[in-house]
């Protein structure tokens, strides 16, 4: 329970996590899709926005995630507060949790398996994604380079699986596999809003949260990791009809220890993760070189992944002077004043994560994952206390294990 009376709606999410695995990518991405079509009680996606409609407007979405070696599939419902609400009216978040357990572990089944016409049309939309995963080429770039640096890991899976997996599933096997899934998935259940422990009671005493087994869940507690130096970088050349180029640097970051994981996102904001850094300053606004040029740390996985738009004939330059600023992150070119203005812009970010609900949630299901307990405000201080001698130290643990480029 996430208790706050700043907003007017509480926000229900349930997660469920399972290992990546390319045998059962597809079928986790399928299942996200099925479930939201109906219950036993709900048997209709028309049905579910019926019952929403009558709390006032509830809203019921469901996703897919990646984290570290692990695929979540989230289900949320948002809906007004009860005390927003007339005093004789049922309650809503009793109502509203009813209703998202009811669609997550009591699906709509037709002879001991998801129905035929659903599996079908969301077989169909689940190809279309994997389709169209080209059509935003930055994306595109970036999931090519994570496919290159962990080939043949689990992380290296593309979320929504393989157009070939699909022909062979059906709404049998598939429903088999789904009970093997709730029973063997980790489940987290999050409420955000004005809450109280009544609402855990509740939860515990739902007939579909009974009939669950005890388990010990099959999933990977995401660790930081200290990875062995790369010494012969990847190079990976695509070519598709494109007028910009897409540069991507694949990183190893290796950390002695989990605490320089705040120096590694210190290290990022000033190689590529703000308008103040190397890799904007310098590639993009000084030479002129890339349209876009940015960088992201991935923390579950340790690496940092430099992504460019640029001029297809200025790749070598491109990629000359992206690595310089590498080099100049080893030899400590960068002041104090760029790591304070890092550092405030990090704890800016971290302050608005209380401002959104599912922000909220986000991050301490990402705690809930790793095992952790960090704070919103240790958070902060973890990253005040960085140091320039901590980042250098980082910078030099670091090195290219993939190139990426995508051309005409």
């Amino acid at each position: 329970m996430i208790k706050t009376d700043k907003f007017k709606t509480n926000l229900i999410a349930v997660f469920l996590t399972t290992e990546l695995n390319r045998e059962n990518v597809t079928k986790n991405a399928l299942i996200s899709s099925i479930l939201r079509r109906g219950s036993q009680n709900m048997n209709s996606q028309e049905e579910i926005s019926k019952q929403m409609e009558e709390m006032y407007g509830a809203s019921f979405d469901c996703g897919l995630d990646k984290i570290g070696d692990n695929q979540i599939l989230k289900f949320y419902i948002e809906v007004i507060n009860d005390n927003f609400l007339p005093q004789n009216d049922v309650n809503i978040l009793q109502n509203s949790i009813e209703k998202i357990l009811d669609i997550i572990f009591n699906p709509y089944i037709e002879n001991e398996a998801f129905k035929k016409e659903y599996v079908e049309q969301e077989k169909n939309n689940i190809r279309k994604i994997i389709e169209g995963k080209i059509d935003n080429k930055a994306k595109y770039a970036m999931d090519r380079c994570i496919e290159e640096m962990y080939k043949n890991e689990p992380y290296g899976l593309y979320k929504f699986g393989y157009i070939e997996d699909l022909e062979d599933i059906n709404g049998k096997d598939l429903y088999e596999y789904y009970k093997q899934l709730i029973q063997d998935c980790k489940i987290d259940i999050f409420i955000s809003g004005i809450v109280d422990e009544k609402i855990s009671e509740f939860i515990e005493n739902n007939d579909n949260i009974k009939k669950l087994q005890e388990r010990d869940p099959k999933y990977i507690i995401p660790k930081v990791e200290l990875k062995q130096k790369t010494e012969q970088e990847k190079v990976i050349i695509d070519s598709m009809e494109v007028s910009q180029g897409k540069l991507i640097l694949g990183l190893d970051v290796s950390l002695e220890n989990p605490d320089l994981r705040y120096t590694a996102l210190l290290y990022n904001g000033l190689l590529g993760g703000s308008a103040n850094s190397k890799l904007f300053q310098n590639v993009r606004e000084k030479a002129h070189l890339a349209y876009v040029a940015s960088s992201s740390y991935i923390r579950y996985k340790g690496n940092v992944l430099i992504n460019c738009g640029i001029d297809i004939e200025n790749y070598q330059k491109a990629l000359d002077l992206i690595k310089q600023q590498i080099e100049e992150m080893r030899q400590a070119k960068f002041s104090e004043d760029e790591i304070e203005n890092i550092k405030q812009g990090i704890i800016d970010t971290i302050k608005t994560i209380k401002d959104e609900q599912d922000t909220q949630i986000t991050y301490y299901f990402s705690q809930e994952l790793s095992q952790e307990n960090v704070s919103i405000d240790e958070y902060i201080e973890k990253i005040q206390q960085v140091t320039k001698e901590d980042i250098v130290k980082v910078a030099n643990e670091i090195t290219v294990n993939t190139i990426y480029f995508l051309k005409d």
